[in-house]
């Protein structure tokens, strides 16, 4: 079924060549309106190119980018319907808080009554109105961030580009603007697009995610889908945490591969993709999905010991040193306690797996 929803920016065989250097490879995707939408990926995999692509500070060496259906090839940055936030705020140290919200406005020909309101209004929304007055220095990071925003949202883009903003934030305080500018898209209905490295920061974020690697779209989809259904080792390995267990196919069965892992012990994993019989691949598990008994509770049980216990606060992570294979890394939350047991460094244990909980990758 095709999907309906208006398209905001469709990017199209999009290439970006500095020199003999490939920086983006023919990258297509289409980012519906109204959605908060991230690019993530490893430092120099073509995510904030991209971006400044749409931006119009880099020009598209192939391929073409669209605006709502419009081709945007020709149009300088600031003819563009799209703002952008940096990771630096470049805010004016001279000026109010007010006047750095209000100065855009003014350079695209508001009044100045009429551009102070609105900035008011942008202020308000982001919660720092009694703030008009002071200088950026007299904020804290948090604070100079929401301006920043403000600005950028004042003249009301069609789109917002937003550049890693919240890495140079410390760890609490870029969890609580997560949720802020996750709010403030919805308020607003703006398209947004999010450019970070942070893979749980795009998890709790965003409605879409495309994963990048080396200039390529890797996968594209929801949180859930790139995170439960990943379809290289590249996205299950850098979307959170997993186990990469290397097996070969022995069997396909009603869409799961029958492999074998070292020894012969027999593992199954469920794959979207066709799947050669004798072909060396990859099974991924989350830590989440597995759990431990000191007897197997299904043939695909694997034994081994208890190497080490982390307490990490919410949950408490498991170092499990097979007997046949790779270390395995198990986790069990707090409030599974009750259910899931922890066994002591040292313990032999079988190391169980969840119902559809392995997948089947290629490399």
């Amino acid at each position: 079924m095709s999907d309906s929803r208006k398209i905001a920016i469709d990017v199209r065989g999009a290439v970006k060549r500095y020199g003999d250097f490939t920086a983006l490879n023919t990258v297509s995707l289409s980012i519906y309106d109204n959605e908060f939408f991230t690019l993530l990926g490893p430092s120099g995999c073509g995510k904030t190119t991209l971006l400044r692509m749409i931006a119009g500070f880099e020009e598209v060496t192939e391929g073409a980018i669209f605006l709502f259906g419009d081709e945007i090839a020709d149009l300088p940055p600031n003819k563009r319907p799209v703002n952008t936030v940096f990771q630096n705020y470049a805010l004016f140290p001279q000026m109010t808080v007010l006047d750095n919200v209000a100065f855009g406005l003014e350079m695209r020909g508001q009044s100045r009554p009429e551009s102070r309101r609105a900035a008011g209004e942008m202020l308000e929304l982001v919660q720092l109105s009694d703030f008009a007055s002071r200088r950026p220095a007299q904020l804290s990071g948090g604070q100079q961030q929401r301006v920043a925003l403000a600005r950028a949202l004042a003249p009301k883009p069609k789109v917002l580009l937003l550049d890693e903003p919240l890495s140079a934030l410390d760890l609490k305080l870029r969890k609580a603007m997560q949720m802020e500018l996750k709010h403030l898209q919805r308020e607003t209905g703006i398209t947004f697009i999010f450019v970070t490295h942070d893979q749980e920061e795009a998890l709790t974020m965003s409605d879409r995610i495309a994963v990048m690697s080396a200039g390529a779209l890797q996968q594209l989809g929801a949180a859930r889908d790139i995170y439960e259904r990943p379809h290289n080792m590249f996205v299950a390995d850098f979307i959170g945490e997993t186990n990469l267990l290397e097996v070969t196919v022995r069997e396909v069965r009603d869409g799961r591969a029958i492999c074998s892992l070292g020894g012969g012990h027999i593992l199954s994993g469920k794959s979207d993709q066709e799947v050669r019989i004798g072909a060396r691949v990859h099974i991924s598990v989350r830590p989440e999905r597995l759990f431990m008994s000191d007897a197997p509770t299904d043939a695909e049980g694997l034994r081994g010991r208890v190497r080490e216990n982390i307490f990490a606060g919410t949950d408490i992570t498991t170092l499990v040193d097979l007997d046949e294979g790779p270390n395995l890394v198990v986790r069990t939350s707090n409030s599974d306690r009750g259910n899931k047991r922890i066994f002591e460094p040292g313990s032999a244990v079988y190391v169980n797996m969840e119902q559809e909980a392995a997948r089947l990758l290629m490399d």
